[in-house]
């Protein structure tokens, strides 16, 4: 799917708010119907399993997810599978091309922990989920939760791994979604004049930013390496999802360009060519001040403000 640059440009002169809130409205339409599909699964398997690339909005997603769900009767329990990172170790950590550790591996993570854990939320059984401490790059198993599942109660488990075949062949029951932010907007002349991986990467970069401190250099450096990690260890098991659908909200690039181009325009030009591109972009769209986006919108985990927090 690709929005029209024209379309979306016009729709935000005329009528900005009535724009946003239709564009609200088919996103929440896509949640509840993912939120009604796990709940008629939910006799096959207490555990599901979101994943997507980088700025896809995974959290966001699970924790609006688990809102209807727990709504509807069906308490629901939102899982980082970050936690379940393993230890680094650079004897055993996995190694990329250039010998360096490949954090986007799913080497990284505990599998085999985390197909026990799925076997016993799905028996009824109590398991302890671990924390990782990104600043320490340790898991601490002293700061862990435990967690059993009554009959009517699920786990969602949310990363970029979670459609990986190390999973889901262990766990074939267990509801699978795969998000993605995937609509290019498109001139007259059907030339793309913003891809979808810009807009997670403005996403990223803006919520780096505004959440961790990090400058926006720190993650176009990273950029290249994730989108490496997105075409090795995430896009070949994107069809083991049950369910797919695109977070690319068509008025959110109007909103992100105040946050991102400061931030973007801060970088050398050239060093980094698809900065260079986003900012060639930018020009091309109306600015649309971030009071209309609504405080349960997807956007909210990128630019702050949102109603939706981490258990």
């Amino acid at each position: 799917m690709a929005y029209s640059l024209k379309t979306i440009n016009e729709a935000l002169r005329s009528d900005p708010a009535g724009f946003v809130a239709a564009c609200e409205a088919a996103h929440k339409q896509k949640i509840q119907d993912a939120a009604d599909r796990i709940a008629a699964n939910r006799k096959n398997s207490h555990v599901i399993l979101l994943s997507g690339p980088s700025g896809s909005g995974k959290t966001t997603t699970a924790l609006m997810i688990e809102a209807l769900l727990d709504a509807s009767g069906i308490e629901t329990h939102t899982i980082s599978m970050d936690n379940y990172f393993n230890t680094v170790d650079p004897e055993t950590a996995p190694r990329n091309r250039d010998g360096d550790i490949d954090y986007e591996s799913p080497f990284c993570l505990d599998i085999n922990l985390l197909n026990r854990h799925f076997f016993l939320l799905d028996a009824g059984q109590t398991i302890h989920i671990p924390k990782y401490e990104f600043a320490r790059q340790m898991r601490s198993d002293i700061l862990c939760q435990p967690l059993q599942l009554k009959e009517n109660e699920l786990a969602l488990f949310e990363g970029i791994h979670a459609l990986n075949d190390v999973f889901v062949g262990k766990n074939p029951k267990a509801f699978k979604l795969y998000i993605a932010a995937r609509s290019d907007v498109m001139d007259e002349s059907g030339n793309t004049v913003f891809q979808s991986s810009w807009l997670r990467l403005c996403r990223r970069i803006v919520r780096d930013f505004k959440f961790r401190g990090s400058d926006a250099e720190f993650t176009a450096k990273m950029w290249a390496n994730v989108r490496r990690g997105e075409t090795l260890y995430i896009a070949p098991y994107r069809e083991n999802a049950d369910l797919k659908f695109d977070t690319a909200l068509a008025y959110e690039v109007a909103v992100m360009k105040p946050f991102a181009q400061p931030l973007l325009e801060a970088l050398p030009r050239g060093k980094y060519p698809v900065v260079d591109q986003i900012l060639e972009a930018f020009p091309l769209f109306e600015t649309l001040d971030e009071h209309y986006v609504p405080a349960d919108s997807l956007l909210r985990e990128f630019i702050g403000g949102s109603t939706y927090h981490g258990n």
